[in-house]
């Protein structure tokens, strides 16, 4: 989807940037596939360095196509902090992933709606209402039950995921606290993305490995799914709250369920469908009720 179709989308509300939030869901779920197909070859530093090196490229010729002018912002120490969170996070995660089961980092992964709800207030103003409380509970009991193995001991993989959710949750406020004063999608993936370059081409002499052309292109397919993910969140994170918007992420569990039954024949367990009723239940139960609250106030 291009960059000036999904701008005529976000000129709706909570439903568009729930669709938003799908679209960013296959898209992640297809670049998180396509890591597990290359990155066991190579070094983190190398798959983050050329990838966003190619996400930053891909967002200067978007903005040359689509006529901005630059791709500045007002709120630098709001970007600054989120580009900072970023990195933070992409090295967390990585080192989480290296070190613990994936059912273990995905744990973590699925409590970030918690901590954004609980951290919506302070940083953005943005209470959850009792019902949303209600509902981000129901999509976190869904998530248990998508990870049915639960923490295997705590050990140092547990705080790389513990530190990798919070710095992930906190970028995500930082580009909603930037999207509420300003619309610059673009430059919420640019500047994010340059940082992560410059920070992992610093490793990057230590680690190279030569790369097939196979491989180069597979890495560039990620960037771009990585891209078009980044910038269709940016414009949800606009159109809906962050206690609504993230727990919506989480429907890229239910998309890895999906593949992995199209793709590698795996029957999901009667508790794997179950989590996933929740976590779609939950992400629908949210909609409607910011969708109820927006008609409220437009009475």
């Amino acid at each position: 989807m291009s960059a000036r179709a999904i701008q005529g989308l976000a000129a709706g509300g909570a439903l568009t940037g729930a669709a938003l939030v799908v679209i960013y869901t296959g898209m992640m779920a297809g670049a998180d596939g396509i890591t597990k197909l290359i990155a066991g070859g190579y070094e983190a530093p190398q798959l983050f360095a050329i990838s966003a090196a190619l996400v930053a490229a891909f967002c200067l010729l978007s903005a040359r196509r689509g006529g901005e002018v630059g791709l500045g912002v007002t709120s630098r120490g709001t970007m600054a902090v989120r580009a900072g969170l970023t990195v933070v996070a992409s090295i967390a995660f990585f080192q989480a992933f290296r070190l613990l089961p994936f059912a273990d980092v995905f744990l973590f992964i699925g409590l970030i709606p918690l901590f954004a709800a609980a951290l919506s207030g302070p940083v953005l103003g943005e209470s959850p209402r009792p019902t949303a409380w209600a509902a981000l509970l129901l999509g976190a009991g869904g998530m248990l039950l998508l990870m049915p193995g639960g923490l295997s001991g705590l050990q140092a993989g547990h705080a790389w995921a513990l530190t990798a959710s919070l710095t992930g949750c906190g970028s995500m406020l930082a580009a909603r606290r930037i999207a509420k004063v300003e619309r610059v999608p673009l430059a919420q993936v640019f500047w994010p993305n340059l940082a992560l370059m410059a920070a992992m081409g610093a490793a990057l002499p230590f680690v190279w490995k030569p790369m097939g052309l196979s491989d180069l292109a597979w890495v560039g397919a990620y960037a771009a799914m990585l891209f078009g993910a980044r910038y269709v969140s940016a414009e949800a994170l606009r159109l809906l709250p962050a206690h609504v918007a993230m727990p919506l992420m989480n429907l890229q569990f239910v998309w890895m369920v999906a593949i992995g039954m199209a793709a590698f024949g795996e029957i999901p367990a009667p508790g794997t469908v179950l989590g996933v009723t929740l976590v779609v239940a939950s992400g629908l139960w949210l909609i409607a009720e910011e969708q109820m609250a927006r008609g409220r106030r437009n009475a």
